[in-house]
C-alpha cells in the first residue's frame, strides 16, 4: 500500500489520539479519541463473504472532449501512474471551468447574498492540527464567484470552529447563516461559530462563538435556519441549538440516546433523518416537531429505523422529492471496517430510500461503482495507490443535489474515484452520466490518488458542480454533452 506522506502523518496522529482518547465507543462521551471513532465507525454486524451487494450502477457513456477511464469504472490503476496517464486526469462529459487552492475538506457551498453577489465557501483542511505541519491552508475559504471561471479568495475564517470544523460546516441559505462546531475524526469540544453572510458574502461577519455544541463532529440546519443540530459521532450525543438570534444562541434540546453521523431535516423541520452509527448502522428517523415548535422540555421520539445488507458507515442524508414521491439520498463512507482492508467488506456507496411512509422507509436503488464490488476489491485493484487506505480508498463520502424537488441528478465525491454524477430522474434505475477525477500532482512512490471528500454544490445557471479535493483544492466543473438535466 502506497501512502501520501501527509496521510501517513494523519494516520500516525490517529494512533497517538487512540492512546490518549477512548478505548472503545462505550467509554464516556466526555473523553474523545480516535480509538472511539474507529470503534464507532466499525461494523455494526459481521462483514462476511456471505454479504450480497447490489450491482454497480450503469457506467456513463462519454461524449466529445472526454478523457475517459482506462478500465474499470472508478479505477485509477497503478499502471496509469507509471505511464503518466493519471496525471492527465479522467473526464467524462465534464470540463474544468476553474480551480483554486491546494487543499480541501468536507463541505462546499454556493450562496447568493442580498446584493446578488455569488460566493463559495469550503473548509480547507481534512484534519486539524496536521494542517500546519503539511502546509495545508486551514480555515474556511471564502471565494467571490461572480465570474465562475475566475474565483477570487476574499476572506478566510479562522475562528475556532471554522479552523477545525471537520464535517460540521453548514450553510442556511434562507437566513444567510454559516455555522460550524469544532470537530475532529472522533469529536472535539463543540465550540460553535455562527456567521452572517447575507449582507456581503465575500466578508462574513461573526455573530457568536459559544461552547454550545457540547462535543462536535457533524451538523445540520433546519430549513428555516432557526435550529442548528450538532452530533458527537464518536459516542452518543445530539444537540439542538436555537440560532433564531445568532448573537445569542442557546441549547433547546440535548440527548445521549442517539449516535448520529450527519443529519438532515424535512422541509417543515419536523423530521430528522440521522445517519445512525448506533448498535445497528443505518438510518433513523426522529420526530423533532416539539423542538421545531419550541415546546418547553421537548420530547423527541424515534419513529423508524432502517438498515441494509451492504451498510458500511452511514455519512448523511438529503431529503428530495422526485415525481411527487419522497426520498432520501443516503450515502455511506469508506468500507464497513475502516481500520482494515478485506475485499469482502461492504462498501456502502449511495442509495435512494423511499420515505413516502416515513414509518416504513425502504431502499429503492443504489449508486455504486464497479471498483466498489467485492470481486474488484479482491483483484490487483487493491495494489492501486491509496486503495487499501482505510480512510480513503475507492468509496463514497458525500453527495449533493442541485435542488430538493426533482433534482434530476446527484453528484457524489467518491474519494479515489473523484467526482461522480448520477441521473436519478428514474429513482428505481439511476445511471452514471459524468465524472471528473483529477489526481493530485505528486509523483511515485508518494502518489496516492485523489482525495475527493467534500459535499458538492451546484451553479445551476452555468451547469456546474463545485467541490473540493483534499490534496488539490477547489474545482468548478461544467457538465457537457447534454448531461445537465433539462428544465433545471
Amino acid at each position: 500500500m502506497t501512502l501520501h506522506p501527509r496521510r501517513t502523518a494523519v494516520l500516525a496522529l490517529a494512533v497517538v489520539l487512540a492512546g490518549v482518547g477512548l478505548a472503545s465507543a462505550s467509554s464516556s462521551p466526555t473523553q474523545p479519541g480516535f480509538a472511539s471513532w474507529l470503534a464507532t465507525h466499525a461494523s455494526s454486524g459481521k462483514a462476511t463473504t456471505t454479504t450480497t451487494v447490489p450491482a454497480a450502477t450503469p457506467r456513463a457513456h462519454c461524449g466529445t472532449g472526454s478523457l475517459p477511464e482506462t478500465g474499470r469504472q472508478g479505477r485509477v490503476p497503478l499502471a496509469d501512474y507509471a505511464s503518466g496517464r493519471a496525471a492527465k486526469g479522467y473526464t467524462c462529459n465534464t470540463v474544468q471551468a476553474a480551480h483554486i487552492g491546494e487543499t480541501g475538506g468536507f463541505k462546499t457551498f454556493r450562496y447568493t447574498d442580498r446584493t446578488g453577489r455569488v460566493c463559495a465557501f469550503y473548509d480547507g483542511t481534512l484534519l486539524f492540527p496536521t494542517a500546519a505541519a503539511h502546509n495545508e491552508t486551514g480555515g474556511v475559504h471564502v471565494l467571490d464567484m461572480s465570474e465562475p471561471a475566475r474565483p477570487i479568495e476574499t476572506d478566510r475564517l479562522v475562528t475556532a470552529a471554522m479552523d477545525s470544523p471537520h464535517e460540521s460546516l453548514a450553510l442556511n441559505p434562507a437566513r444567510g447563516l454559516l455555522a460550524a462546531a469544532v470537530g475532529s475524526p472522533a469529536t472535539a469540544p463543540g465550540i460553535v461559530d455562527v456567521y452572517d453572510v447575507s449582507q456581503d458574502c465575500r466578508h462574513p461577519v461573526l455573530q457568536s462563538s459559544s461552547p454550545l455544541g457540547i462535543l462536535g463532529h457533524e451538523s445540520g440546519f433546519s430549513p428555516d435556519g432557526r435550529t442548528l443540530w450538532v452530533s458527537t459521532t464518536a459516542g452518543p450525543g445530539v444537540t439542538a441549538i436555537d440560532v433564531s438570534n445568532p448573537r445569542l444562541p442557546s441549547i433547546v434540546w440535548h440527548s445521549f440516546t442517539y449516535t448520529f453521523h450527519g443529519m438532515n431535516l424535512s422541509a417543515d423541520g419536523n423530521r430528522l433523518y440521522g445517519a445512525d452509527l448506533g448498535s445497528v448502522h443505518g438510518l433513523s428517523i426522529l420526530d423533532v416537531s416539539q423542538v421545531q415548535r419550541r415546546v418547553a422540555n421537548p420530547v423527541v421520539t424515534q419513529i423508524s429505523h432502517l438498515t441494509w445488507p451492504e451498510v458500511s458507515i452511514p455519512q448523511n442524508t438529503i431529503p428530495v422529492t422526485i415525481k411527487g414521491h419522497k426520498y432520501l439520498v443516503e450515502f455511506d463512507e469508506y468500507s464497513r471496517n475502516a481500520g482494515t482492508y478485506a475485499a469482502n467488506d461492504p462498501v456502502g456507496a449511495a442509495r435512494l430510500i423511499n420515505i413516502d411512509n416515513d414509518r416504513k422507509p425502504s431502499v429503492t436503488s443504489t449508486m455504486r461503482l464497479e471498483v466498489n464490488q467485492p470481486a474488484a476489491r479482491a483483484s490487483d485493484q487493491q495494489n492501486d495507490p491509496g486503495a487499501q487506505y482505510g480512510v480513503q480508498g475507492y468509496a463514497a463520502h458525500y453527495c449533493g443535489v442541485p435542488r430538493t424537488v426533482d433534482p434530476g441528478i446527484v453528484a457524489c465525491s467518491f474519494i479515489l474515484s473523484g467526482l461522480r454524477v448520477f441521473d436519478i430522474s428514474d429513482p428505481k434505475h439511476p445511471r452514471e452520466t459524468a465524472y471528473f477525477n483529477k489526481p493530485a500532482p505528486n509523483t511515485l512512490p508518494l502518489k496516492s490518488g485523489s482525495y475527493a471528500m467534500s459535499a458538492p454544490t451546484f451553479d445551476i445557471r452555468h451547469h456546474q458542480v463545485w467541490y473540493a479535493d483534499g490534496d488539490s483544492g477547489f474545482y468548478a466543473v461544467t457538465l457537457t454533452n447534454g448531461t445537465w438535466p433539462r428544465g433545471l
